[in-house]
């Protein structure tokens, strides 16, 4: 049976990467591991390592992103949280099973290898939540 391992990442979806980038990394004094641009999701993402997981900042990179929408719609401010688990096709089987609404029907693939995919709010009493198997 597949399970949660832990969180992996809360996500932020910020409108001036700079002005965030103010708050967590130098009022905070949280490191700045690395600032990626990520093409397939149209957006620029900062990487804000803690022990066992990570903060990471989100900001569209065009007007036409989901990223841009969800900021257009709701703002600045928490976007999802991340769970990783330990067989991501097992988990979403599991969750179908259970009548979990999943955004996407098979994990994706991302750059460097980590398989993802989206559980839709409307199971999760409001929350996007994203399942992470690296």
């Amino acid at each position: 049976m597949p399970h949660v391992k832990q969180i992996n990442h809360v996500a932020v979806v910020v409108d001036d990467m700079e002005k965030a980038l103010a708050f967590w990394r130098d009022a905070l004094g949280m490191e700045l591991q690395e600032l990626r641009d990520v093409p397939a999701e149209k957006s620029q993402v900062a990487f804000l390592p803690l022990p066992g997981s990570e903060v990471e900042l989100v900001q569209p990179t065009t007007d036409d992103s989901g990223i841009a929408k969800y900021l257009a719609k709701r703002g600045p401010g928490m976007h999802h949280i991340c769970l990783e688990v330990d067989d991501i096709e097992g988990m979403m089987v599991q969750l179908k099973e259970k009548g979990i609404r999943l955004i996407n029907d098979e994990p994706r693939t991302a750059a460097d290898g980590k398989k993802y995919a989206f559980i839709h709010p409307e199971s999760t009493s409001g929350v996007l939540v994203e399942l992470y198997q690296i």
